[in-house]
């Protein structure tokens, strides 16, 4: 995917989670935002799915646990959606930690629980 994919995606993407928060308000629980947004990226025309499993890889031995990605936008880009007061670092640590294991280049958390979206928009990348 070009820089210019990747940034045509990721103003949709955008778009869509501040489309979601006008129609919906802030303070709901994080699975609503996760199939509103679902939903308005399908809309959208973009492939997306959610709960995506990641497995866990030691050594070169997968192991019996998995993370799940809250939301991949063309299997490509990794949403992880928030609805909490504050943003703390674990929150950015456990997207940068997912962008690593599932070998992708960009993700966003997203925390709804914003009065503005963008304030509680975060752009990660993942120079793998």
């Amino acid at each position: 995917m070009t820089q210019e994919e990747y940034s045509q995606l990721s103003q949709t993407i955008l778009d869509a989670a501040i489309t979601v928060h006008k129609e919906m308000g802030p303070v709901l629980l994080e699975s609503v935002y996760e199939l509103c947004l679902l939903k308005e990226l399908e809309l959208r025309g973009l492939r997306a799915k959610n709960q995506v499993p990641i497995p866990l890889i030691y050594k070169g031995y997968e192991l019996s646990k998995e993370f799940k990605i809250d939301l991949l936008v063309e299997n490509e880009i990794i949403l992880e959606i928030k609805s909490v007061e504050i943003l703390l670092p674990i929150h950015q640590a456990q997207t940068i930690s997912y962008l690593k294991l599932a070998q992708k280049r960009l993700g966003f958390l997203i925390n709804f629980n914003s009065p503005l979206l963008k304030d509680g928009f975060n752009r990660f990348v993942n120079n793998f």
